[in-house]
């Protein structure tokens, strides 16, 4: 069979309803400055999708940074892979800097996080090695594993009883293959907001022998008493040893990084294909990485602003007897009865009728008969955002309670490509 004819006719779980959604429920396009208030198809919405914790996306500071770097340096500078011809004391620098932040002897810069953490999976384990991994990881540490020719096992989500049966039998497998095992876990699992056991998983290493790997992209900048992170929050970032975080959250850009032992570090440098092969971040990036950190570092009424509002937000809607799961992060799902039609019935209305715009996460993402809106707070909203959210949830809910979705009484309107 041809390749195209075979794609063609299986579009996939998401590229079945293209032509219906284009533009409305997928690719839809925000207009305007970064903010809780941004246009979609010509009306302004509150927007609740970004996840620009800190607000620093349009943080006058950052603005002027990146402008003045890009203005200095242009695109383009510097040419080539940072191990040929692309680095700089200002990449050497930012590396230096991201880890003292997260206090760990060295940290290696990364062009993008999805591509980071697949490459830095590939490039700590080889065949003899074992990894045990949470069921819920998100889709770039899944992708890493399929790099992996070893064995891996998953185990129940944030379940340390299921990790330990695991690790049981990693170890008598690499015992076998004379490979080590790895671990891997997120610090914040970015749908539900459910802060991993890093305290739990690192306790077993008193019993069984194995490395982690943290992947903290919505625990940097947001968790810990100076925003290092999850591991910091639950004072044991020392037991994590592969530190991995995106410049795409807290940090409002585009970027990575991984940190650990200095020794591992300079393993990594000489070892990630994603960065061997792959051209250096161009230096506006870079410089302005250095200003969003030095704001993370020096400017905690940024990150207390955060923590405000998403008390104040989850309290509300706890208030409201709606069911927010387990967050104990700024990320905030609300659980709601219901399957696709209903979801579609209520992102119209809450667009149209109340002008929020946040995200709806449904089946086969969560489990079926569940609807998620998915709310990511940031310090750059308000209480009366919330107090207006508060309102538009609680009309959505009585509707929905009242069964007005599943007889679509709410019209949708999709434009088509």
């Amino acid at each position: 069979m041809d390749i195209f004819e075979r794609i063609l006719a299986n579009p996939g779980p998401l590229g079945q309803y293209a032509d219906e959604a284009y533009g409305y429920f997928m690719f839809p396009k925000l207009v305007g400055e970064i903010a809780p208030h941004m246009e979609f198809r010509g009306q302004m919405m509150l927007n609740w999708s970004l996840n620009n914790y800190i607000g620093l996306a349009n943080h006058p500071e950052i603005r002027k940074a990146d402008a003045e770097a890009a203005a200095r340096w242009g695109m383009a500078y510097p040419m080539g892979a940072r191990m040929m011809s692309g680095n700089s004391d200002m990449h050497e620098q930012i590396d230096r800097e991201l880890a003292a932040f997260v206090h760990k002897e060295d940290a290696v810069l990364l062009n993008f996080g999805y591509q980071g953490v697949v490459s830095t999976i590939d490039a700590v384990l080889d065949r003899k090695d074992v990894v045990v991994y949470d069921e819920q990881c998100h889709a770039c540490i899944i992708d890493g594993l399929r790099l992996h020719m070893g064995k891996r096992f998953v185990y129940q989500h944030n379940n340390m009883e299921s990790l330990e049966k695991q690790l049981q039998r990693a170890t008598k497998l690499s015992e076998q293959t004379g490979g080590g095992i790895l671990v891997i876990t997120e610090g914040v699992f970015g749908m539900s907001g459910v802060m991993g056991n890093l305290k739990g998983v690192i306790a077993l290493k008193e019993k069984y022998n194995f490395r982690l790997l943290v992947d903290d992209a919505h625990g940097f900048g947001t968790m810990g008493p100076t925003g290092a992170g999850t591991g910091e929050h639950q004072g044991v970032q020392d037991g994590i040893d592969l530190y991995f975080s995106t410049f795409a959250k807290s940090m409002a850009s585009i970027g990575a990084f991984v940190a650990a032992d200095k020794k591992v570090c300079t393993y990594l440098r000489h070892n990630l294909r994603s960065q061997i092969y792959a051209k250096s971040l161009p230096m506006p990036i870079v410089e302005g990485a250095l200003k969003r950190l030095e704001l993370l570092r020096t400017r905690p009424e940024l990150r207390e602003k955060l923590w405000e509002i998403v008390r104040y937000l989850q309290q509300g809607l706890r208030d409201k007897g709606f069911d927010l799961g387990v967050t104990e992060t700024p990320v905030t799902p609300v659980f709601l009865q219901g399957g696709v039609t209903e979801a579609t019935q209520i992102t119209v209305d809450l667009r149209k009728n109340f002008h929020i715009f946040c995200s709806i996460v449904t089946y086969p993402v969560i489990p079926k008969g569940l609807i998620m809106l998915r709310i990511i707070p940031t310090a750059t909203h308000t209480k009366e955002d919330v107090d207006a959210t508060l309102y538009a949830f609680g009309e959505i809910a009585r509707k929905l309670k009242d069964g007005l979705y599943n007889n679509g009484l709410i019209n949708v309107v999709a434009s088509h490509h």
